[in-house]
This record gives structure tokens, C-alpha cells and sequence, in this order.
């Protein structure tokens, strides 16, 4: 199977120590079998210092350190499993974060998730969201999905790329084809929702606050919103599987543009470098929380998908 990437993909690297929010620290880091059983047969070295570390159980982990940090984690902010017993020694999750991939008509597609800050600086930056290239094949397997959602994409990925249509007018028409929008239920009613939901910070509870549906967009963030809004199309509507959830896609997209747009413009950011942050986080505390990103879907489940 053939697997594909955004342009922008092949110039992601991870920048390890000079990153602010490193992966390694406060997310408990489960360990796969196929990892475990390496790290058993290490009998020398640091293999005993890494079979040290772990919490057996129904899903083996690092047992984290002070300040939740990745035990393996060195004070320079390197990995001393990678450094002392090579990439190959690796965990899955930590080979492949923050990476995501998903089945389409054409094969695997790969893509890097706004939660890095070195992604998210990335997809704020490229303009080549919407060109797709093969990096090889894949031994990946799966079923084929039900519905192929690359026609679509690439029909809302026209609208956005167009310089002769104002930003503005291309959220309405993106809204328009997916049946809703945001703008559909009350300020009030999106941020009693995001008040529920569960946060990794209690502070952003209070960022997200900021929420609404008619946020001022300055000139100057229309492209960075396009971008992450082409991201997150990317990620939430390719791998729909009918037009129920292709319509949710849509909305809950075009929520987190709204959202991002309501915090840049709340906290009156003027650098790319702001804007990539306050994206970072509603990364975090939104997609990378399954329970979070399914309550915002299911606010725009009632919605019909127009034939």
C-alpha cells in the first residue's frame, strides 16, 4: 500500500531539546509488546535500567518521574534510550508521535498533529497543505473505507487556495457544503460546552472562554487560519466513513477555526509565534483528547448532509 503525506510533512523533524513542551513530559507513555519484549532481552547495559522503569500490568508504561517527566528523559531534554540503545529501542509511541494516519481509496495517508509545537509551527507556515506526494509503501493493511472523502477535500481545499475569494466568503461556502455551522447555535451554548469538557490545564478552561462564533480576524492571521483550518480538515474529514460524519467534519473544522481566531483575537496576538501557541494548545486539550473531540462532533450530529 502506498503512503502519502502533505508536502509540508517531509520537512518536519523533531527539534528534542530546544522543544518548550516536550512529549516526554505529563503524558504517561504506555510501552507496545513487540517494545517490551526488546527491553526484556537487554541483559547488560542500560537495558535494566529501562525494565526498571516500567508498570506491568494490562498496559505496561514508564513509571513517570518528578514533574511527570519521562524517566529516560535527560535534564538537556535528549532521550537517553535513544541515546544509549539506538532508535531501534524506541517505544512505538514514541517512534511515531506526532504522526497520525488514516486509510483512503489511494492507500495510507501520514500527517503531523498541531499538539508539537515544531508541527504546529510547520502547518502554520505552508502553504502546500493541499499537494500530496508518495514517500514509498507501506506493509499497513485495513479495510477499504466506505466512502472516499479526496473529492471533497480537494473541493474544499480549491476554495480555501483561492486568492480571489475573500476569507470571510470562503468559511460560508465551506459551511454551505457541509450542511452547518457553528454560527448555527449561541455563543453561550459553545462555551457552557467547552466549560465541561476535561483539561490537561485548568487555565486554558478559562482561555477557551473566549469563544465566539463572530471572532474579528485580523489581516494578518487570515493565511495561519486557513492553514490550520486545512490541517484539521485534513486530519477530522478524511477519514470519515459516511455522510453523517463527513457533515459533523465540517462543523467541528470550522469550530476550531473559530475558536483559534476567538483566542488570537482575545489575547491580541500580533506574532506568528503567539498564534502557533495558542494552536498548540487547543490541539492538546481538544484532538488529543477523544472524549473532548467526540462532545464538539456530536454537538453537530442533527445536522443533514446535503444530497
Amino acid at each position: 500500500m502506498t503512503l502519502y503525506a502533505p508536502l509540508y510533512y517531509q520537512r518536519f523533524a523533531c527539534i528534542a531539546d530546544r522543544c518548550q513542551h516536550s512529549c516526554c513530559i505529563g503524558w504517561e507513555i504506555d510501552v507496545d509488546q513487540a517494545t517490551l519484549a526488546v527491553y526484556e532481552s537487554c541483559t547488560d547495559g542500560y537495558g535494566q535500567t529501562v525494565r526498571d522503569s516500567i508498570e506491568l500490568g494490562e498496559t505496561p508504561h514508564f513509571r513517570l518521574g518528578e514533574g511527570e517527566k519521562c524517566p529516560h528523559l535527560r535534564h538537556d531534554g535528549l532521550c537517553r534510550i535513544l541515546l544509549e540503545m539506538g532508535e531501534e529501542a524506541l517505544c512505538e509511541i514514541c517512534r511515531e508521535h506526532p504522526r497520525f494516519y488514516h486509510r483512503t481509496v489511494r492507500g495510507l495517508e501520514v500527517g503531523v498533529g498541531m499538539a508539537c509545537e515544531e508541527a504546529c509551527r510547520l502547518i502554520l507556515s505552508s502553504d502546500d497543505y493541499g499537494e500530496f506526494a508518495p514517500l514509498g509503501e507501506s506493509a499497513e493493511g485495513g479495510e477499504e473505507p466506505l466512502v472516499d472523502t479526496l473529492p471533497l477535500r480537494e473541493r474544499l481545499y480549491a476554495i480555501l487556495f483561492d486568492p480571489s475569494v475573500a476569507y470571510d466568503e470562503k468559511l460560508e461556502r465551506l459551511a454551505d457544503i457541509g450542511g452547518g455551522s457553528p454560527c448555527m447555535s449561541s455563543d453561550e451554548a459553545w462555551r457552557a460546552l467547552l466549560h465541561s469538557l476535561e483539561y490537561l490545564n485548568e487555565e486554558h478552561r478559562t482561555l477557551f472562554a473566549c469563544y465566539t462564533s463572530f471572532p474579528k480576524r485580523e489581516r494578518l492571521w487570515e493565511k495561519p487560519l486557513e492553514r490550520a483550518l486545512a490541517y484539521w480538515i485534513f486530519r477530522h474529514l478524511t477519514p470519515s466513513c459516511d455522510e453523517a460524519e463527513l457533515c459533523s467534519a465540517i462543523g467541528f473544522c470550522l469550530f476550531c477555526e473559530r475558536l483559534l481566531a476567538s483566542m488570537i483575537a482575545e489575547q491580541r496576538a500580533t506574532a506568528l509565534e503567539e498564534g502557533i501557541e495558542l494552536a498548540r494548545i487547543l490541539s492538546e486539550e481538544i484532538e488529543y483528547s477523544p472524549e473532548n473531540t467526540e462532545s464538539l462532533l456530536a454537538a453537530f450530529d442533527s445536522l443533514a448532509f446535503p444530497s
